[in-house]
């Protein structure tokens, strides 16, 4: 499917291969933010049971960071995946 220069942002028409290496683009910037997701989870739930478990207490301190550092690693991923998919539909949109 050929697109007319007037109706794509970018200086060439796209083929087919070029439409599948932008889906490619846009899943691999989907598994990441799913790993950004899946990395918050496992650091939220680890600070969670270093606070609530008794045997480690001596912890405290550090499951209080976790449970600090697990929404920063949220919003990281979170911004990173609007970052990357405001550049991919700015520059390969149609019109």
């Amino acid at each position: 499917m050929k697109l007319s220069r007037k109706n794509v942002q970018i200086k060439e028409d796209l083929i087919t291969r070029d439409w599948l290496a932008i889906d490619r683009t846009r899943m691999a910037n989907e598994r990441t933010f799913l790993a950004y997701l899946r990395t918050f989870i496992v650091v939220l739930s680890s600070g969670v049971a270093i606070i609530r478990v008794e045997v480690l207490q001596e912890m405290y301190d550090l499951g209080i960071f976790l449970l600090v550092v697990a929404p920063v690693i949220l919003l990281i991923g979170i911004a990173r995946f609007l970052y990357v998919r405001r550049h991919i539909r700015k520059y390969f949109t149609v019109k």
